[in-house]
């Protein structure tokens, strides 16, 4: 701050009401997102056929060939062509035939179903923050401490 030219110091100052709005934009939410979990009722059945019937786990074949040798770009665009033809025949990554996984790539084996299976597509998210079951249910133990700590100083 010292040696700045005069009137500068009102650019410091204009830095700030971005986050001032950002902080009033996710207290608001917080509020929504409160009464949406309190009153949420969750459908697993639904949910569960929703992940089978989507490309939310890609990502794992582009992992799995990475894992067997194959340069990420070289996995990324196989799978790209494995999901654009799951799109023209109406189907989804684990209908298709090994034969089909095998005409993309020879690195493709019998295990790539279980791969593709949601339970262990979450399950492998288990980096420290990930989304892994392990990850989540550590995030939610820190929350309950949280939460019993904030309700005794209340």
């Amino acid at each position: 701050m010292k040696g700045l030219t005069l009137a500068y110091n009102k650019d410091l100052q204009e830095d700030k009401e971005g986050m001032f709005d950002s902080v009033k934009t996710v207290k608001g939410s917080l509020e929504i997102f409160t009464g949406m979990i309190e009153t949420l009722d969750v459908k697993v059945e639904n949910m569960q056929a929703a992940v089978r019937s989507d490309f939310s786990n890609a990502t794992e074949l582009a992992d799995y060939l990475v894992g067997k040798g194959m340069p990420f770009r070289e996995a990324h665009e196989v799978v790209g062509k494995l999901v654009l033809q799951c799109i023209k025949e109406n189907k989804v990554l684990v209908d298709l035939s090994l034969m089909d996984f095998q005409k993309a790539s020879n690195r493709f084996e019998k295990d790539i179903y279980d791969v593709l299976d949601p339970q262990n597509v979450v399950a492998r998210r288990n980096s420290a923050g990930g989304t892994g079951f392990k990850q989540v249910k550590a995030q939610l133990q820190k929350a309950e401490i949280l939460l019993k700590k904030h309700k005794r100083k209340e």
